[in-house]
Formats: structure tokens, C-alpha cells, sequence
């Protein structure tokens, strides 16, 4: 009986009454200590006693008693204060007053199962890791509230693991977790870290746990300080590490153990077991994407990558690899199909999506291809006539255009479109399967593909680039052309004669919700910067001005999200990579349904032509171009803003259907001003100003 009323008493003990969180934190503060002091007392770690106070977690046995008891002695010494005496309450009305408006009353954060996980679901038990369970307590709402998640990802889609055991996740959770070693961390993610997040499209998949490691983490978990493989960047097979996770019976993908690495078991019992890891050390977080996000506090740095994993998706590699999981996780490939005739279920094409990989046209292919290698002698340089060539724009004017009146200028002002190819990408028709070869067709605009078709004829003012080629020039003959691209010949009243075309007749507007979710992540993240829609003109330059320094970590997740756009897009033409390629031979990329260059193409070619008719537009108005970069125009001006020479209508309005000054894709910023000599001297050198425009080079920026 006496074992009985023991774990009575324990019982009760675990369940010692506390005071709200916002109440622990006030009595401490109200005698002077700090939370490291309190933390010493108790033997525990600050972002422990941290999370007591935010609500996130509550204490357990032994501690709680001892904890409970601290407070019970402060609040002695420091009672609350006694409310304001109160009015005499007001004589009873002789109708009742109408109701008041309903408010909603606020949704506290999921509660979570007191119990893992089941096995099938957590994978294998973690050796009793250090952490603290979570209860639906209130608490004070960080700087960056957390989305609400299901219970089974209460810890939220990623952990920054630190050194000293702590893993920072969204929203300042702060947990503990062990880093005896890979597998360990591995099991802990899956079961009792509850990391992930929910799929994005019913048919698709759930997002895998991301533990994003320090270097001082690393270095407890056995990784070296750098990777001596600098080819192919992934520890070596024989490293400990690789060891210890093939001796817990886990898996590494084909890349390996590398700056992205991806710790699996196949899936059993309907079951995905995966964990990502992205290791800072090895420059997993480029520069190029991230800006400096990788020098950031753990804490801090959660909370960026958080945001980026709420607004876009999970990071799963560099922003281009994470561009294209974006397109599978919004258009899964495939979908559960019931056969009538068995009862019962299978995997069958997901409609509208891309199900399975599809060979490109020959002149679709890059010239690595086995389809190249089969149809030309090696070292053979193809012409415009045998392969597609829809790039993005790198024109300059012949200096020797420029007039008197445009030389009397005294600024030269570059301005840039905003998610240019997002915005190409929006309601575009797309090829979804194979393609069909056809002989002399008549064009037809709503077929996408790619078409031989002699567009020379075409004449334009020399002050502007031609729409049908990336460097500007006349094309010298027939060439190969994306739909957009014909079809904008078309549009200006031209009549075109295709030789031959490769076609795709199942269609749909695949990126459609990929540019959805990129547009609204972009745009959440400006409006946290500053920058919203409806400004009007001045305020939105001013507004852009200090943007970036607005929010250092808002800016990294700002440029995370373009990075993921244009990666996204060149990612859907990856080139072989690697030493172990031999040229003619297939290479992994194409064997995904999101290899397509032919999608690439056409994204391209309409970010080109909604260039060009924005240009004309303004040449209509005398306003001509001396360079473009892809998505950068620079115009001569005589002051060094845009509001200086961009054309308006008689009533003050923006001409319609050129550039206009916003916050929205499609819509253009301005992207640098330089004096006007020297865009002219690089013009004579044969330099493209709108590269250097801004004082960097653009083609670097990733902007």
C-alpha cells in the first residue's frame, strides 16, 4: 500500500499548481534576478527557464516543486498590485442595450500529445533526450507569431541546432535536443522534436523535418570544420559519420552527406521517414541567396529561415533545388486512383501535373544531350536553324544611335521589372507531356512548343532590341522560337510560316500556383519591409530606398525568395554536373518530370516579349533604351530618379501598358543611376551599363 500512496504523492507533486507565465516572469524581474541566475538555482539551462516564462513549456519533477515554491515566496514579497477601486455599477436599464458585436476569442496554440508518436510514424526510439513538454499554457506572442500548426508538427517545419543542445525553431521555441550523434538527432526530429509541416496540395507530401547545424554543433556531432572534398562536396564513405548512419540502418541520398544532406528510410507502412540537414559551416545558406543569414544568431536566424518555410516551403537545398520542389509539392505528380474493377487503390497521373519524364525536342535539348549526340558529329556547333535559343535579354545601343538631344542628358537611370519571370510565368500555357513533330503547320498560339519559322523580315526601330532574339539583333534567318515568341509576331501583325514545329497538345497552366505562392510570400515579406501596393510614386522610392535596411532578416528571406524564382526557373534546364559525367550520357536531372527546357523556354520568352512591348510603348511616347539585362531597361534622363523621364498622360497618370513604378511583380523599381558620361564611355568600350548600373555587377546580385 505504501508503494501505492508514494506514487500518489508523486503524482501530485508533478502537478504542483503555477502561476501563468506572464506572472513567473514578473516575479522574478520584480526581485532583480535574472533568468541565468534563476536557471543556475534550479540547474537547468536560460532557454529553459526562458520558455517556463514565454508559456511554451512548464517544468517537470523535481524541478517543478522547487520552482513552484520560488514563486510562492515571491509572490509574499511582491503580491499584485489591487485593481482601481472600482465605479459604483451604473442602475439597471430599463431595456436591455442591443447586444454588442461578437469578437472571436483567441485561439491558443494546439495542445500536444502528452505521448510520441507511434513508432511507425517517429521511426526509432531516441536515447532519452533532454527536453521539456509542451502545454497549451498561454503566452506572450513573439515578434514573429508562428502560423498554427497541427499537433504532430508542433515544433514547427525546422530547429537551428546550436552547440550547447539547443535547437531554435519558430516563433523563439527554443527546445532541448541531444547530440550524441546523427542518428540520434535524427530519431529525436522525427518523434519528440515533432518537426515538419503539413503538405501544401492533398495529394502531395508533408515537409521533412530541416535541422540547420552551427558550427559549434557540428563539431559535437563529429563533421570537420570544412569539407576536404571540394568537387563534390559530401564527407567521404568511409567517415564515421556515413558509419554511423548505416550502422543505425539509415540511409544518405546519391549526393551524400554534403552542405544539404538527407537522412532517410524507404517508406513502410505508407509511412516517409526522412530528415534534411543543412550544414552552415560548409556554406549551405550562398551568399548569393541568403545575404549574410548564415553569420546570424541561431535564434534570429530560425526566425528568418521560419518565415521563408511559412510563406514559400521547407528549404531543401539551394534556392533553385528548393524552386522546383516548390512546383512538385503545389502539382504533385501523381494521385491516389481507385481501379473499379478490383476495389482497390494505385498511384495514377495527377491532372494538370507533370507525371513523368519526357526527352525534349531535338532542338530543345542542350547540347550535353544524347539526343544531340545522336544527331550531330561531335564538336559540331548547332545554329539558330537546329536548336531553341530563348534567353533573357543582353542588349546595348549602337552608341552611334544616340542623338544630340538624348547626349545632352545628364543621367543615365536603370530600372528594374519586379519578379520578372514570376510574373512571365502567371496564366501561361504550358506543355505538359510529349512533344509532337509536325511539317509545315499553321501556327497556332494556344500549342505550346517550339517552331522553325523565318521572323528576319520583321523590321524594328534600330533604337530598340529585337523581341526575337536574347542579344537584340535581327535574326539572320529561320530560327527556332517558343510559342510566346511567334505568337508576339503575330500580335504585331506579321504573318508567319512555320517550317516545322515541335507541339505539345496536353496543356495546362502549371506554374500557376507556384507564381501564386511566390507572390505572395514576396509580397508579405515587403509589406514587412515598408513597401505595400498603392503608395503612391515618390513614397515607393522612399520606401525602397531604406527597405533593406529596414530588417536585416526580412531583406535575407526577401532575397531568398527571388533567388528561389530565377533558380526555380534555370533549374527546369539543369546541365550535367560532376566529375563522373562523360559527354553523350544521361545525367540524373533527366530523369525527373521537372526537367523540361521547353518550360524554361517559354517562361523566358515571355519575360522577354512583355519587355519589349513595354519598350515600344515608350518609344511610342520618344523614349528609347540604351541597354537592357534581362529584366533591367536603362534610359537617359536629366535627373537621377525615374520619376524624372518616366512618361505620364496628359492628366499625370502612367502611360498605359509601360513601365510603372510599384511593389507588385511585374511593376519596376529603380534599380541605380549613374552619370551620363559614363554609360556612354561603356557603350564605346562595348559594355553593357545596365550590368554595373547600381555600382555592382547585376548579373551577381540575383535581383
Amino acid at each position: 500500500m505504501s508503494e501505492l500512496f508514494d506514487a500518489i504523492d508523486a503524482l501530485i507533486a508533478g502537478q504542483t499548481p503555477l502561476p501563468s507565465p506572464a506572472e513567473r516572469e514578473r516575479l522574478r524581474t520584480a526581485h532583480g534576478l535574472s533568468q541565468e541566475q534563476v536557471a543556475k538555482a534550479l540547474k537547468v539551462r536560460r532557454a529553459t527557464v526562458m520558455n517556463w516564462e514565454s508559456g511554451k513549456t512548464d517544468p517537470r519533477p523535481p524541478q517543478r516543486e522547487a520552482y513552484a515554491h520560488f514563486l510562492s515566496e515571491l509572490a509574499k514579497l511582491y503580491p499584485e498590485a489591487a485593481p482601481a477601486s472600482a465605479p459604483a455599477p451604473a442602475p439597471a436599464p430599463e431595456a436591455p442595450p442591443p447586444a454588442p458585436a461578437a469578437v472571436p476569442a483567441p485561439v491558443s496554440p494546439p495542445a500536444t500529445p502528452a505521448v510520441p508518436p507511434p513508432a511507425e510514424e517517429a521511426g526509432p526510439p531516441a536515447a532519452a533526450p533532454r527536453r521539456s513538454v509542451r502545454q497549451p499554457a498561454a503566452r506572450k506572442a513573439p515578434a514573429t507569431t508562428p502560423p498554427a500548426t497541427e499537433p504532430r508538427f508542433a515544433g514547427g517545419p525546422l530547429a537551428v541546432v546550436d552547440g550547447d543542445g539547443s535547437a531554435y525553431g519558430i516563433g523563439g521555441l527554443v527546445l532541448d535536443c541531444p547530440l550524441k550523434d546523427i542518428p540520434t538527432l535524427v530519431a529525436w526530429a522525427l518523434a519528440e522534436g515533432r518537426l515538419g509541416a503539413p503538405r501544401l496540395h492533398r495529394n502531395g507530401k508533408d515537409a521533412d523535418p530541416l535541422l540547420v547545424l552551427t558550427a559549434s554543433a557540428a563539431e559535437r556531432l563529429g563533421l570537420p570544420a570544412e569539407l576536404t572534398d571540394r568537387r563534390n562536396l559530401r564527407l567521404p564513405d568511409d567517415h564515421k559519420v556515413v558509419k554511423q548512419i548505416a550502422r543505425a540502418k539509415w540511409q544518405l541520398t546519391r549526393r551524400g552527406f554534403g552542405p544539404w544532406a538527407s537522412v532517410y528510410r524507404p517508406v513502410q507502412g505508407g509511412r516517409r521517414h526522412c530528415v534534411q540537414f543543412a550544414v552552415l559551416p560548409w556554406g549551405a545558406l550562398d551568399s548569393r541567396a541568403w545575404g549574410s543569414a548564415d553569420r546570424f544568431a541561431p535564434a534570429e536566424l530560425a526566425s528568418v529561415l521560419g518565415d521563408y518555410a511559412t510563406r514559400v516551403i521547407t528549404p531543401r537545398g539551394t534556392t533553385a533545388v528548393t524552386g522546383l520542389e516548390l512546383m512538385t509539392a503545389l502539382r504533385p505528380p501523381t494521385r491516389a486512383v481507385k481501379d473499379e474493377a478490383t476495389g482497390t487503390w494505385g498511384s495514377g497521373p495527377q491532372p494538370g501535373s507533370l507525371s513523368a519524364p519526357v526527352d525534349p525536342a531535338p532542338p530543345e535539348a542542350p547540347d550535353e544531350h544524347p539526343i544531340v549526340a545522336q544527331l550531330y558529329p561531335r564538336g559540331h556547333r548547332r545554329t539558330p536553324a537546329e536548336m531553341l535559343d530563348e534567353e533573357a535579354y543582353d542588349w546595348i545601343r549602337d552608341p552611334e544611335l544616340l542623338t544630340d538631344a538624348e547626349c545632352a542628358h545628364t543621367h543615365a537611370v536603370g530600372i528594374d521589372v519586379n519578379m520578372a519571370f514570376a510574373a512571365a510565368a502567371n496564366r501561361l500555357n504550358l506543355g505538359l507531356g510529349a512533344p509532337e513533330h509536325r511539317t509545315a503547320p499553321a501556327f497556332d498560339k494556344a500549342l505550346p512548343g517550339s517552331w522553325l519559322v523565318d521572323l528576319s523580315h520583321i523590321d524594328f526601330d534600330p533604337r530598340l532590341p529585337n523581341p526575337f532574339t536574347p542579344h537584340g539583333n535581327r535574326p539572320e534567318g529561320p530560327a527556332w522560337y517558343a510559342t510566346p515568341t511567334v505568337a508576339y509576331a503575330v500580335e504585331l501583325g506579321h504573318e508567319v510560316r512555320p517550317v516545322e514545329a515541335w507541339v505539345r497538345p496536353e496543356t495546362g497552366s502549371y506554374l500557376d500556383a507556384w507564381y501564386t505562392r511566390l507572390r505572395d510570400a514576396y509580397m508579405a515579406t515587403m509589406e514587412r519591409l515598408g513597401v505595400v501596393s498603392g503608395m503612391s510614386p515618390p513614397d515607393f522610392l522612399a520606401a525602397m530606398e531604406r527597405h533593406k535596411q529596414a530588417d536585416p532578416g526580412q531583406a535575407a528571406v526577401l532575397s531568398a525568395i527571388k533567388a528561389t524564382v530565377k533558380g526555380g526557373i534555370g533549374k527546369l534546364r539543369e546541365r550535367p554536373q560532376g566529375a563522373r559525367y562523360r559527354p553523350g550520357e544521361r545525367w540524373p536531372a533527366l530523369e525527373r518530370p521537372t526537367w523540361r527546357p521547353d518550360i524554361r523556354a517559354a517562361v523566358i520568352s515571355t519575360a522577354r516579349v512583355n519587355m519589349h512591348r513595354k519598350m515600344r510603348k515608350f518609344a511610342d511616347a520618344g523614349l528609347f533604351p540604351v541597354a537592357v539585362l534581362s529584366d533591367c531597361v536603362v534610359y537617359l534622363s536629366d535627373g537621377p530618379s525615374p520619376l524624372d523621364f518616366l512618361p505620364h498622360t496628359p492628366d499625370g497618370k502612367p502611360l498605359p501598358g509601360g513601365f510603372r513604378l510599384g511593389v507588385s511583380p511585374g511593376m519596376v523599381k529603380h534599380e541605380g543611376t549613374q552619370e551620363f558620361l559614363w554609360a556612354a564611355q561603356l557603350l564605346d568600350e562595348g559594355h553593357n551599363p545596365a550590368r554595373h548600373i547600381k555600382g555592382t555587377d547585376a548579373a551577381l546580385d540575383g535581383e
